[in-house]
């Protein structure tokens, strides 16, 4: 399925920018361990086998473990590895034409230049926390590894693989997503990037499927929450969170302009889905506008017969995104999302289920009405 997506930003409420991107998903993460066991860390950026203390008084419960530092608990399919160098190739050659992949345009770098940050102090072995944190999960997505990892590959260097940390979690995939990833580690170490990467079971098909998918989410964020570097301000790093999509190097680099230059807490994209003629939105369970209601109405019995119609009570929204303009929001995901690490830093939110008093809802979205609680959402 091919998702069309725009990207937004957002400012807890949330503002979201509309600039077309093509995104390509395989699925809304259904994979990994009950908790991470073993670890494999590429060399270059140090972190500690530590809880991290709770300091807040939400509820914690569901926290998951730190994981120990130590390598990868599982060595892949040997005939999926012998495979796996033929995708690795192509992640790290941007021209390289092996596999189908979305085309890409000629990033246009000079917007994007201020995001590169001199760093003489940040080199490699450094335990300074990195300005900008890559965090996935992925499962049975090879085929899209090549568009997917190459852009964050080709962002990382633009950014600077000093200023970097790369974080993913696989899970159970048989198409050999984790012999790719778990190859790539030898590329990664050779051009400076500080690579984190372990497989899970957790499976959100069975059971909970919110509360495994919030345990995913926190698991990928643990090498940053682990790191040793306590002094660094945590209002500096940027979390680049994206799903199993295709998108490109401008869509990665633009989400963290955005944040940067709107100075919002969070940016996002909108996914676009076809199930018409017409590109239609498509993660309507995460999204919220600042009225509180979902993009587009959605009567009892489920329908999306008014697709078509988004912001029909938000003429606001309506006007900006329709133009092409930021419109601001109080929650959404969509795809590819940058996101300030601080409040996770500080332990005062995390990824999450509902509470029994809360109304179902994805484990994204808690995260918004927990900054507004804190004090922490800012608003334009």
């Amino acid at each position: 399925m091919q998702r069309k997506l725009t990207v937004l930003w957002k400012t807890v409420a949330i503002f979201l920018v509309a600039s077309s991107l093509l995104f390509s998903f395989s699925w809304y993460y259904t994979n990994a361990k009950p908790f991470i066991s073993k670890w494999f860390y590429s060399s270059g950026w140090n972190s500690v086998n530590e809880t991290v203390t709770e300091t807040v008084t939400t509820p914690l419960e569901d926290a998951p473990p730190s994981p120990p530092s130590n390598s990868i608990s599982k060595n892949g399919n040997a005939t999926l590895l012998e495979m796996a160098p033929s995708y690795v190739k192509a992640i790290m050659t941007p021209e390289d034409t092996s596999f189908p992949r979305l085309a890409c345009p000629a990033p246009t770098s000079d917007r994007y230049l201020y995001l590169k940050t001199s760093s003489t102090n940040m080199t490699h072995g450094s335990t300074i926390r990195p300005k900008y944190f890559f965090a996935l999960d992925l499962h049975q997505c090879a085929s899209l590894l090549p568009r997917l990892m190459g852009s964050i590959i080709e962002s990382i260097r633009f950014l600077g693989p000093q200023n970097c940390a790369l974080s993913i979690i696989e899970g159970r995939s048989t198409d050999g997503t984790f012999e790719i990833l778990f190859s790539l580690r030898e590329e990664m170490e050779r051009n400076g990037i500080k690579y984190y990467f372990n497989s899970s079971d957790i499976n959100p098909t069975v059971g909970d499927r919110i509360k495994a998918l919030a345990e995913l989410r926190n698991q990928a964020l643990q090498p940053l929450l682990d790191h040793v570097d306590k002094t660094s301000p945590t209002t500096t790093t940027t979390v680049v969170f994206i799903n199993d999509v295709a998108l490109c190097m401008e869509d990665i680099l633009e989400l963290v302009h955005q944040r940067k230059y709107r100075n919002a807490d969070m940016t996002c994209a909108m996914d676009w889905t076809y199930v018409g003629p017409d590109p239609t939105f498509y993660d309507v369970w995460i999204a919220r506008g600042m009225n509180g209601d979902t993009f587009f109405s959605i009567p009892e019995d489920g329908n999306w017969n008014s697709a078509w119609n988004i912001f029909w009570n938000n003429p606001s929204a309506h006007e900006r995104q329709r133009t092409g303009k930021p419109f601001q929001a109080f929650s959404c995901w969509n795809g590819a999302t940058a996101f300030t690490a601080e409040p996770f830093l500080e332990s005062k939110i995390r990824f999450r289920t509902s509470y029994e008093h809360e109304c179902p809802q994805g484990e994204p979205k808690p995260g918004a009405r927990s900054c507004g609680i804190l004090g922490t959402a800012k608003s334009q």
